[in-house]
């Protein structure tokens, strides 16, 4: 079953007095529990793609299927009710509150989900989180007292702490060195392999690329290639 389907999906910015199209009649589908990765160079149209998939814009034209829902409409404040509830993010720079510790970090999308947790049962949930990405024992430090890796185990469990169905992570290896690189990216398969969470690993690194079961791989705004990895199934 699909979790995404994109359907001749287009997207036009105007500057000024012209037309930019960027994304120019995308068609795709990510299986649920897949692990894909979303290639190509800077100005592809790599970036405006990940947007619209996740429910950050809205497309021009064409039909977006979210986990069986017509999303390509929708307003800004329903694509945000989706992104609360179905899908997670885990960015390049972190994107963590300083002075803020990693428990607290982990619990604030709890504090916009439609779900509503008490305030020991929101502390429970995160903590189990942290403890699952390895930081029990860094839970109350801040981001500035932690390394890239620890800062981006961090984000990878405020990403799920909303229990998402899609995870997308972009260019998340990008400020981390090799072996950090590796320890990420093995998380991000286990989460896919034990949890079933879909993720869409968002690269312009081939190394990086190579950890998806399928690569999805666009240029000048169409997708031109959609390799599968090692072990799986077309």
């Amino acid at each position: 079953m699909n979790v995404i389907e994109l359907h001749n999906i287009c997207k036009t910015y105007h500057v000024g007095e012209l037309d930019v199209p960027v994304l120019k009649g995308i068609t795709l589908a990510v299986g649920r529990g897949e692990l894909v990765a979303l290639t190509g160079a800077s100005g592809s149209g790599k970036s405006t793609l990940m947007n619209i998939l996740g429910c950050l814009d809205r497309p021009s034209s064409g039909r977006y299927v979210l986990d069986g829902q017509d999303i390509s409409g929708l307003s800004a404040d329903d694509r945000a009710h989706v992104r609360n509830n179905k899908i997670g993010f885990v960015f390049q720079n972190f994107n963590l509150l300083p002075r803020t510790s990693a428990l607290e970090n982990v619990i604030l999308p709890l504090t916009y989900a439609a779900e509503h947790l008490t305030d020991h049962q929101a502390t429970g949930r995160a903590l189990q989180l942290i403890e699952r990405v390895g930081l029990a024992d860094r839970a109350h430090h801040e981001p500035s007292q932690l390394s890239g890796g620890q800062q981006q185990r961090v984000a990878i469990a405020r990403a799920l702490v909303n229990r998402p169905s899609i995870l997308f992570a972009d260019e998340p290896t990008g400020n981390l060195d090799s072996r950090t690189s590796r320890e990420v990216l093995s998380m991000f398969e286990q989460l896919n392999r034990e949890e079933g969470i879909t993720i869409i690993l968002v690269t312009h690194d081939q190394e990086v690329a190579r950890h998806a079961r399928r690569a999805i791989h666009i240029s000048d705004g169409v997708i031109v290639d959609g390799q599968f990895g090692p072990g799986a199934a077309p």
